[in-house]
C-alpha cells in the first residue's frame, strides 16, 4: 500500500483535533472528508478507517512510541508510525517522519499485548471498573468484543418495503447485504459502503441501527393503536421503529430535553413515512404530568456511560470520567423515578440503555422497584446483550409492569 500526503496529512489534522482540541471524532472524520471532492471511494474510506484504527488504540500506541497528550505535530507522526509498522505498511521517505525502529515498534507491542489495560487500549479506571462489575473473565472477552470494529447493521422501514425487496433493491445498487438470524428486519452490510447515498435510502426503505439497538422497541410488547410515549427519543432510531412496529396507527410521543434532536427525528419521520409522531421538548415538569397515567407503552432509553458502543465511538474511551458515571447514575434513577409516572395502570415500561454495566443496568432497576414510586411496578423480564456473545454492540432493557391496583 502506497501513501498520499494530502489523505495522510487529513489523518494527522484530525488526529489532533480529536486529542488536542476534544473534537468528536465522527465529526473530525466528517470535515475530513469534505477536504477534497476529487477523492474517491478508496481514499475516503483510508482516512476514515485511519483516524478511527489510531484514535481505537490511542494508549497502546502512545506507549509504544513514547508519546504522551497533547500532542505535538511530530508526536502525531509517531503515532502514525506505529501504526503503519504494527500493519505492514512502508513508510515513505518524507521529512514528517523520522528513522523508525520497527523491530524495537513490534518488540514493544509483544511486550504491552500481554497486559489488558495496554492491549485493549483502555484508561486504568475502566479496566478496573469493568473486572469490578463483571469480572475477570467476562470483562476481557467483553472489552476485547467491544474494540472490534462495528459492522454497518440496517433495520428494514417495513412500512415502506419487506428485508427481501430491500435487499433485492440495495443489490441493483451495487450493495450486498445478509440476513442476520433472530433480528426479523435486519441486514448487515457485507463490506462497508456509503449507504446514505443510495436510491433505498432516499426513498425512506431502511434505518442504520445497530442489531441489538433493534431489540429494544420489540421488546417494548407493543400493538397498533397504543399512545407510546419515547421519553429520551434524541434523533429517533427506536421511535421511528416503534412507527413501523404500530403500523403508524396510535400515537407516539417522542420527547426530549433537546429540541435539535427533535427536529433531526423529524426530517428522518418524513423520509420513512413515518405520520404518527408528535414531539415534545421536555423544557419543564408540567410535560411529564400531562401524561401522568395515559400512557400504554413508555420506553426509557436513558442517558449512560455508552461503555456498551464504543466499537462505534472510540473516542468515548478517552472523554469519559468516573465523575461523569456517578453523575450519570443519579440521572438514570430520577429519570426512572419520574417517567414511569405516565405510564398508566397495566401498562409497560421498558428501560434500556447502551452500556453492560451492572451499576447503570439491572442495580437500577432493583433500586428503582424498591422505591416508594417503583411499588407499583413488577418486573417482567430483562435481557443482558454482551457484544462478546452477539458480536454486535453491549446493551441492556429490562421490561416493567404497573399493576392494576
Amino acid at each position: 500500500m502506497r501513501l498520499h500526503r494530502n489523505l495522510t496529512y487529513a489523518v494527522i489534522d484530525s488526529l489532533r483535533d480529536i486529542f488536542n482540541e476534544g473534537v468528536y471524532a465522527d465529526k473530525a472524520v466528517e470535515t475530513a472528508l469534505r477536504r477534497d471532492k476529487r477523492w474517491g471511494a478508496r481514499d475516503r474510506k483510508f482516512v476514515a478507517e485511519t483516524i478511527y484504527d489510531i484514535v481505537r488504540w490511542k494508549r497502546l500506541y502512545s506507549e509504544i512510541a513514547n508519546v504522551k497528550a497533547p500532542y505535538s505535530r511530530p508526536d502525531l507522526w509517531r503515532l502514525f508510525s506505529v501504526w503503519c509498522v504494527l500493519r505492514g505498511i512502508q513508510l515513505p521517505d518524507w521529512n514528517q517522519i523520522e528513522p523508525t525502529p520497527t523491530r524495537r515498534i513490534k518488540g514493544k507491542f509483544d511486550e504491552l499485548s500481554k497486559i489488558r489495560k495496554f492491549r485493549e487500549s483502555i484508561p486504568d479506571w475502566i479496566d478496573e471498573l469493568g473486572v469490578k462489575e463483571l469480572g475477570e473473565d467476562v470483562w476481557t472477552k467483553e472489552i476485547a468484543a467491544l474494540n472490534k470494529q462495528a459492522e454497518v447493521i440496517l433495520r428494514t422501514n417495513t412500512l415502506n418495503t419487506t428485508k427481501e425487496n430491500l435487499q433485492k433493491q440495495l443489490a441493483s445498487e451495487g450493495i450486498d447485504t445478509e440476513f442476520i438470524k433472530g433480528y426479523p428486519d435486519a441486514l448487515k452490510l457485507v463490506e462497508r459502503a456509503n449507504v446514505f447515498k443510495t436510491e433505498a435510502f432516499k426513498k425512506g426503505l431502511f434505518e442504520v441501527q445497530d442489531a441489538s439497538s433493534q431489540l429494544v422497541a420489540a421488546y417494548l410488547d407493543i400493538e397498533p393503536g397504543m399512545k407510546v410515549v419515547d421519553t429520551c427519543a434524541g434523533a429517533g432510531g427506536k421511535t421511528l421503529h416503534l412507527a413501523s412496529l404500530m403500523e403508524n396507527k396510535g400515537q407516539i410521543i417522542a420527547m426530549d430535553i433537546y429540541e435539535s434532536k427533535l427536529k433531526k427525528l423529524k426530517v428522518r419521520a418524513r423520509r420513512d413515512g413515518v405520520h404518527n409522531v408528535d414531539t415534545r421538548v421536555i423544557d419543564s415538569t408540567k410535560v411529564i404530568k400531562k401524561l401522568q397515567d395515559k400512557a400504554d407503552r413508555v420506553l426509557i432509553d436513558a442517558p449512560c456511560s455508552g461503555l456498551g458502543v464504543i466499537r462505534r465511538n472510540p473516542d468515548s474511551k478517552w472523554k469519559l470520567e468516573p465523575e461523569f458515571l456517578d453523575n450519570i447514575r443519579n440521572v438514570q434513577q430520577e429519570v426512572l423515578q419520574s417517567y414511569s409516572k405516565m405510564v398508566k395502570p397495566g401498562g409497560k415500561l421498558v428501560y434500556a440503555t447502551c452500556s453492560v454495566l451492572p451499576s447503570e443496568n439491572q442495580q437500577q432497576v432493583e433500586f428503582f422497584l424498591a422505591s416508594d414510586a417503583g411499588k407499583d411496578f413488577k418486573f417482567v423480564k430483562d435481557e443482558k446483550v454482551l457484544a462478546h456473545k452477539s458480536g454486535f454492540d453491549g446493551f441492556y432493557m429490562a421490561l416493567l409492569e404497573r399493576k392494576l391496583q
